[in-house]
């Protein structure tokens, strides 16, 4: 019997080569196949979001800074007694511009100008006091005697800087040539009737805490702002006129266009915003500010209404008055 042989018979060197490069094709392709697989699923995957903090956090966010400060007896105390000291160092200035006018013409008697600068001393003083004392003002009882102590400065304000327009008023129908007597009778008029209103209205609260005569009361408050901004919007706007169409250029008369372009708008807007604060306070009690726990709205609001325009306008008006009689340095009748 013939032996087998001990191996497959041997294919052609051709044919061997050609069975190789095919095997060795067959994984490349499966690669291929695969990626392309892969590919095409990470396409339909979602991609990742990057999400910005949302709205609501932030406004929580800012919400419990805000809080955290109104409810901290320690700011609170800073808070308040910054605004004394700003106030203090305005009275100290009133004062020190009154000393001088008063040592530089003593002969005059009580002129506008002094008048002006003892009124700063009196509403920036006492409003000095009050921050001060901010732990006993705000919790007084009867609430009336908070309310008085808060809303009387801001009345003394009013009429400290109507005298400016009632001032301004005088100079403009002087140079018109119109009647000028009875202006200072509707200074007083105004100002008269603006005090007892008030006093009437503090004399109700006291006998009857009506949230109603507190609501009339801000809105009382808010009416007389407006009015004050007019009268400077009027009379500070007329004089501004009449000094640009004055034929004569002087160094005097920009000084004095300067003067009361930037008094009129400084004024204008401080009562502005006076009246627009004190309305929203009167129908959102967030934004009250006979409390305690705001001191924050307290600080920008009494910085913005009173302590800042106070200051710069003393600062314009620094000028002492010459020691010769002059027409805009006149003894009040």
């Amino acid at each position: 019997m013939p032996a087998l042989p001990s191996r497959s018979p041997s294919l052609p060197p051709s044919l061997s080569l050609s069975l190789a490069r095919r095997q060795s094709s067959f994984p490349k392709r499966e690669r291929g196949e695969r990626e392309r697989v892969m590919r095409g699923a990470l396409l339909l995957l979602p991609l990742p979001r990057l999400h910005a903090p949302p709205m609501e956090s932030l406004f929580l966010a800012s919400s419990d800074w805000w809080d955290d400060i109104n409810e901290s007896t320690r700011w609170q105390d800073a808070l308040f007694f910054s605004l004394s000291g700003a106030y203090a160092l305005v009275a100290a200035v009133a004062l020190i511009q009154l000393v001088r006018i008063e040592l530089r013409v003593p002969e005059y008697g009580w002129t506008t100008q002094k008048v002006f600068h003892l009124m700063n001393f009196i509403v920036n003083g006492v409003r000095a006091l009050v921050f001060a004392f901010h732990k006993q003002v705000f919790v007084l009882q009867p609430k009336v005697l908070t309310l008085v102590l808060l809303d009387l400065p801001g009345l003394l304000f009013f009429s400290t800087y109507t005298l400016l327009v009632l001032f301004w008023a005088e100079i403009y129908h002087q140079a018109r040539s119109l009647p000028s007597d009875k202006l200072k009778i509707y200074y007083l008029s105004i100002n008269g009737a603006m005090y007892f209103i008030q006093v009437c209205i503090w004399i109700y609260l006291w006998i009857d805490d009506n949230s109603v005569v507190e609501l009339i009361g801000r809105i009382f408050i808010a009416v007389i702002s407006i009015i004050a901004a007019l009268g400077f919007l009027l009379y500070g706007g007329r004089l501004f006129s009449m000094l640009r169409r004055f034929p004569i250029e002087s160094k005097g008369r920009r000084k004095k266009l300067h003067e009361v372009g930037s008094v009129t708008a400084i004024c204008f807007t401080c009562f502005i915003i006076r009246c627009s604060v004190v309305l929203l306070s009167t129908f959102d009690s967030d934004a009250s500010l006979d409390v305690l726990d705001h001191p924050i709205l307290n600080l920008l609001y009494y910085m913005l209404v009173e302590i800042l325009p106070s200051a710069l306008v003393l600062y314009i008006l620094r000028k002492l008055p010459p020691k010769r009689i002059s027409a805009q340095h006149h003894p009040i009748q």
